[in-house]
């Protein structure tokens, strides 16, 4: 199963369709395994807090959808990186994906996606991932 790592530009996009909701369907079907670190889940519950997520239940659920099973991996530290030096936060994302030896990164941040690549790891746009997966 291919691992990895959705950078919050492309999981909240998810809640409004397009190729992002895609790439979390592929997740939700048990076609790819989400790689996810402490620090990602929390700023996707702070983007959906600010975004207007007030319902608590909602973020519970999408706690437990996380934690559910077998398509989600998961660690709480990861070694830091400073790759990324004009927004070091996205250096989290690359972190996960080294810690959980995962393939990809799936990202809408200019920043990342200038990296193209991190040692084995691509980081691609939500559309290229969708492309080469295809091709698989």
């Amino acid at each position: 199963m291919i691992r990895v790592v959705v950078d919050t530009n492309v999981f909240i996009s998810s809640f409004f369709g397009g190729n992002p909701r895609k790439i979390i369907d592929l997740w939700k079907t048990d076609k790819i395994q989400l790689c996810l670190s402490q620090p990602i889940v929390e700023e996707y519950v702070e983007v959906l807090l600010r975004l207007g997520l007030q319902d608590r239940s909602e973020i519970k659920e999408l706690l437990a959808l996380f934690s559910k099973g077998g398509n989600t991996l998961f660690i709480s530290e990861t070694q830091p990186l400073s790759l990324v030096i004009d927004d070091p936060d996205d250096n989290r994302f690359i972190e996960c994906a080294v810690a959980l030896d995962a393939s990809h990164v799936i990202s809408g941040d200019k920043h990342l996606l200038g990296i193209r690549k991190y040692l084995s790891i691509k980081i691609l746009s939500p559309l290229d991932f969708l492309k080469e997966i295809n091709r698989l």
